[in-house]
């Protein structure tokens, strides 16, 4: 087939598994010789003059041929795209951004890499609250027109996703690993609609497992290929303050969703805030900032995060009111309300059904957000 014997294929096929080969680098190397051959003929001169690492120089003087020879054999029968940082389709916001990738594997809608882009990431064992406040927010923002970016993780990123595809907006995934299997696999069929919708895209040749280590490498791209990045929930320790660290590096803005002084995982938020990221309460926080104008029609859409107009009867007011957004149990309604526990129990449970409360382990419910 074409793919398996042209010459461009196979030449970032070796790029794509040159050890640290950055976008910047590939540029120098297509300056120095028309379709990138200088990575098929090595010279010793220009290597150094182009100021190749060891670790690549080594990689392209012996690369493993069996294992090119199966990369373009799974590029002819996937259909997938390598996109070098050479052709003018890999996004412009990626090219400026530190360490850039030099070859990046996409599945999906290749244009959508360049469209405007915001990163939503977070917990992968969020509240109820927390995913719905992602998936609501997420899906406000794909009305806007925008992206949604993020990593295909269980909890935020996966509501992320959702949210986009459930507004019929575009949504890319950026995973840690090759794109000739998924990870977690119990988002396989979610990314097969964000492959329909959008893209699923990584610097990870075919083959390469999903590895610790590959992540904070997948965060700077979910990074750069946006406009700014908004972490919904995030502990201390998330590894999603890495990808907020990472678009503050890269010129880009980073917002955070605060919440209850009680729920952990917002600790990450509120540490991000205390640094000068932007606080955000609705929606339009966001576009505001990046300047993303709004149509009429969507300036008369109700926002995400904003307060909804609930027709409620006075007990379930009072008792929502009493609930307020950090878990509470029965006996703490109890005590707050003067209610007794049977009302309260057949109040949470329609508060429940209806979208008004969120349960907990332990038996406790919060608010969810915009309630």
């Amino acid at each position: 087939m074409f793919i398996e014997h042209h010459p461009l294929p196979r030449r970032l096929c070796l790029a794509a598994r040159a050890p640290g080969l950055n976008a910047a680098q590939l540029a120098r190397i297509a300056a120095a010789g028309p379709d990138l051959a200088l990575l098929e003929h090595p010279d010793s001169a220009e290597y150094a003059r182009l100021e190749l690492t060891t670790a690549v120089v080594a990689w392209l003087r012996a690369p493993d041929e069996e294992r090119i020879a199966a990369d373009l054999r799974w590029l002819a029968a996937s259909g997938c795209t390598l996109l070098a940082a050479t052709d003018l389709r890999y996004p412009e916001s990626l090219r400026q951004s530190p360490g850039a990738p030099a070859v990046l594997f996409v599945r999906g809608e290749v244009s959508a890499l360049s469209e405007p882009q915001l990163a939503m990431v977070g917990s992968r064992n969020p509240t109820a609250g927390g995913r719905a406040t992602a998936r609501d927010f997420a899906a406000f923002f794909a009305r806007a027109g925008l992206t949604v970016t993020s990593g295909l993780a269980l909890g935020i990123d996966a509501a992320c996703h959702e949210g986009a595809l459930s507004a019929e907006g575009l949504t890319i995934a950026v995973l840690g690993h090759g794109l000739d299997d998924l990870y977690p696999p119990e988002n396989k069929n979610l990314a097969a609609r964000i492959e329909a919708h959008g893209a699923l895209v990584s610097e990870f040749p075919p083959g390469v497992p999903p590895l610790r280590n590959h992540f904070p490498r997948r965060n700077r791209i979910i990074a750069g290929l946006s406009a700014g990045t908004l972490v919904v929930e995030a502990a201390r320790e998330s590894g999603s303050l890495i990808t907020a660290r990472l678009a503050g590096d890269a010129g880009r803005e980073v917002f955070a969703i605060p919440g209850s002084i009680h729920n952990p995982l917002v600790r990450g938020c509120h540490q991000l805030i205390r640094q000068g990221a932007k606080l955000v309460e609705c929606a339009e926080d966001v576009l505001s900032e990046l300047r993303i104008s709004l149509t009429d029609q969507l300036l008369a859409t109700p926002s995400a995060g904003a307060k909804k107009d609930a027709s409620l009867d006075k007990e379930y007011k009072i008792l929502l009111d009493a609930l307020a957004f950090e878990p509470a149990s029965v006996d703490s309604l109890i005590e707050r309300t003067g209610m007794n526990s049977e009302s309260i129990a057949s109040m949470l449970l329609i508060l429940e059904l209806d979208g008004h409360v969120a349960p907990h382990p332990g038996g406790r419910y919060s608010r969810m957000a915009g309630q």
